[in-house]
């Protein structure tokens, strides 16, 4: 186990460690010439907006993911408030269908406050979905319908990663046994230090009265140094460990039992029918929220208060839209999301995660065109396998399917380092990824009114969604065309070359995004001011 990541794959919990510059806390928001780190010179831009007098207008983002801290002391300030909804009265004020969705809404409960924590692999549940349609059967690929054909394909590749590809038994007892250490030595130091939480630091402080001890604390010395956090707790490493164990017992079994639908059972929502919006409940952070948290203190996290770190965007409000479980999100819910953060205002749209399979992928297409007649952008991040994902095996995407178009309100981001280089670790796809942005070493919000370093292309997203954000604040009357194309056309291209992730080879970014480089949160409101400026002159 040589890296713990969350559920999402576009977040990365081990840190990397830098050939050149190592980056230092907020570096994404510095400047390339000025700093000599390749952050997106985030004060440059305050500073032109100011010298311009252009004045902002607030802008609502929405945030698709696992929940959010919203008592958080640098997030609970910018929170989206439902101005039509009156808290904790029990009725749905403002008729949009959900019953006091003051901060946004969860589409991973039920009316009596029960929350989807977990949920299976999309893998299982799309070999499981299409098993007795294709498994022995005769197929002649010509005489089926496209849907059909898209149907049998992604089982094929579900059935080529689930049956005998689950870990031996004898790989399962090791990962068992090393889980069950874990929760024994944490157990044991819970108690000789008599509280339920401690960090590495109280380890490093502990003195061991013998042996036993001596070696519980070596164990797990090892174990918090696998997410190299300074300030992680026992709970949130206990918790990986054990939600890893889960996840690779889910693939042994994944060919043999068919997977249990936690999200149906505590929904009551079908999640192939598209009609069906109105299920959830309002409880935004599920006690869980980490990877929400950090994500919306990238975009917004309140300004110049002089706690914690600053957003990227001033004058935003973070709905919270929670639709990632631990697992493989549905693509229901996904859609359904999409379509309550542009009915609910969003201009802006995060969606910091992604997986290999998309059965209803025809649901979320809708939901996005309908989110580009509304005018939306959505931003998401392009995923942690570094890989070449111009297949379009990377979900959600912006090609529609069974076209050869692309969402036109839609920008896929690869992550960067603190030296302008790829991220080991992300996808990429001069077909597909559109730009790179900062997303190793990202400092931000987490529960608990606490921060923590990050690594993903989960953290990429965001950083981009932020400099959208700025844009749609500052320059109202750009389109969601008009914003790509800004974000597209000023980006930094590093005057050096990056290693292709997942190989040795030497590229230049131009063969990684389509955009050939990192974004620019100055050079983007320059060019949106020029542009605006051209549209006044002409209109």
């Amino acid at each position: 186990m040589k890296r713990i990541t969350l559920s999402f794959c576009c977040c990365i919990l081990l840190l990397q460690s830098y050939a050149q510059k190592k980056a230092i806390d907020g570096w994404h928001l510095l400047d390339s010439k000025k700093d000599s780190f390749y952050g997106i010179s985030l004060n440059e831009a305050y500073q032109f907006l100011a010298s311009k007098k252009i004045k902002s207008t607030p802008v609502i983002v929405a945030v698709l993911d696992n929940g959010i801290d919203t008592s958080h002391e640098d997030l609970k300030n910018i929170l989206w408030h439902n101005p039509k909804e009156i808290a904790g009265n029990k009725k749905d004020d403002d008729g949009n269908g959900y019953i006091d969705d003051i901060y946004g809404w969860n589409f991973l409960g039920n009316a009596d406050g029960k929350n989807v924590m977990s949920n299976s692999s999309e893998w299982i549940r799309v070999y499981w979905r299409y098993k007795d349609k294709f498994d022995g059967k005769t197929i002649n690929v010509d005489t089926l319908s496209k849907q059909e054909q898209y149907e049998y394909t992604i089982w094929q590749k579900a059935r080529s990663g689930v049956v005998g590809n689950g870990p031996s038994q004898g790989r399962l007892d090791t990962i068992r046994e090393y889980v069950n250490s874990v929760v024994f030595c944490d157990s044991l130091f819970r108690q000789k230090l008599n509280r339920p939480e401690y960090t590495l630091q109280d380890l490093n402080n502990f003195i061991a009265e013998n042996d036993i001890q001596k070696n519980a604390k070596d164990f797990l010395l090892h174990v918090f140094k696998n997410f190299d956090i300074a300030d992680v707790k026992n709970s949130f490493v206990v918790d990986e460990y054990n939600n890893y164990l889960i996840s690779q017992q889910r693939k042994a079994d994944g060919d043999k039992i068919p997977p249990e639908d936690y999200r149906k059972e505590i929904t009551g929502d079908d999640a192939t029918n598209p009609n069906t919006r109105f299920y959830g409940n309002n409880d935004v952070q599920a006690n869980d929220g980490l990877h929400g948290s950090h994500v919306s203190g990238i975009i917004a996290a309140q300004r110049n208060n002089g706690i914690g770190m600053d957003g990227i965007a001033d004058n935003v409000k973070i709905m919270m839209v929670r639709i990632a479980p631990e697992g493989d999100e549905v693509d229901k819910d996904i859609a359904t999301g999409i379509r309550y953060a542009v009915d609910n205002g969003a201009k802006v749209i995060n969606i910091s995660l992604g997986k290999s399979l998309s059965p209803d992928k025809q649901m979320i297409d809708a939901a996005v065109r309908y989110a580009a007649s509304k005018n939306v952008m959505i931003v998401q991040a392009a995923g942690n396998s570094k890989r070449n994902i111009n297949g379009f095996d990377n979900y959600p995407n912006p090609k529609y399917l069974f076209t050869d178009s692309l969402a036109p309100n839609w920008i896929t981001v690869g992550a960067s380092d603190c030296n302008g280089m790829a991220a080991d670790f992300s996808n990429y796809g001069n077909q597909l990824v559109d730009v790179f942005s900062p997303g190793v070493a990202i400092y931000s919000t987490v529960p608990g009114s606490k921060y923590m370093l990050l690594d993903g292309t989960s953290m990429a997203s965001p950083v981009v969604t932020g400099v959208v954000a700025l844009l749609r604040s500052y320059f109202p009357k750009l389109s969601t065309a008009e914003i790509k194309t800004i974000i597209m056309q000023s980006v930094v291209i590093p005057d050096k070359q990056t290693i292709m992730p997942g190989t040795n080879n030497k590229v230049t970014m131009k063969e990684l995004c389509i955009s050939g480089g990192i974004v620019n949160a100055y050079k983007a409101v320059q060019l949106a001011y020029k542009k605006t400026g051209l549209l006044k002159r002409i209109f």
